[in-house]
């Protein structure tokens, strides 16, 4: 074979890996394309034949696939592999808020890199290991496993950056979990312990407790 030429017929190859791949994977990243031996230079044709579209840099997915509710958690979650979702994106993706927020809302470490610009819009917040490891629940969105906190570690966590996110966010998912029977008071009131927020959650804890 000449240098620099590639078949037709290896092409032809390339594309329908790249396709397999995106209808297994649903969003796919530059880089495992790669390592699955596709080229940049297929992903290229591909996109200008639209076969493929970019959502974000380094971001591919089928043009026909239909977008989840959840679409933007799902190219976050490729953007920050060690990220998980948190605060006011993980209280809209258990549906304990109105708020839509304008970025989604990752926990990383300490010490991990975060992304700047780019698409989806990420708003970082640093997580220490012991809060960052716990209560992760992996979720599936367009094929993509999203990392995401579970209901009573979130509604701790907005407590816990109350400053942040405003406290009648974190009272609104609080409520709402209650509300919904999405967590229970001790579930609640054990990852608030753990948060070293129990003083600040109790009294409305107690409160709508007895309310409901």
């Amino acid at each position: 074979m000449i240098q620099g030429f590639v078949s037709t017929s290896k092409i032809g190859t390339q594309r329908v890996l790249a396709h397999d791949i995106l209808r297994q994977r649903g969003i796919v990243r530059l880089s495992d394309f790669r390592a699955a031996g596709i080229t940049a230079a297929t992903i290229g044709r591909m996109r200008r034949n639209n076969e493929i579209i970019r959502l974000a840099r380094g971001l591919y997915q089928l043009p026909d696939v239909p977008l989840d509710a959840n679409h933007s958690l799902a190219e976050a979650a490729k953007r920050v592999p060690k990220g998980v979702v948190c605060l006011v994106s993980a209280l809209a993706f258990h549906e304990l808020t109105d708020q839509l927020p304008a970025a989604v809302w990752m926990a990383i470490g300490t010490k991990d890199w975060g992304p700047k610009g780019g698409m989806p819009a990420v708003r970082i917040v640093r997580f220490t290991e012991v809060f960052l490891s716990d209560d992760v629940r992996t979720e599936r969105i367009e094929g993509v496993p999203v990392k995401i906190f579970g209901v009573a570690k979130t509604v701790a966590d907005c407590f816990r950056h109350r400053r942040t996110i405003g406290q009648a966010i974190a009272l609104e998912g609080l409520r709402e979990a209650l509300r919904q029977r999405k967590a229970t008071p001790a579930e609640i009131a054990r990852h608030a312990e753990q948060g070293r927020v129990a003083g600040v959650v109790r009294p409305y804890l107690e409160a709508l407790s007895a309310d409901g």
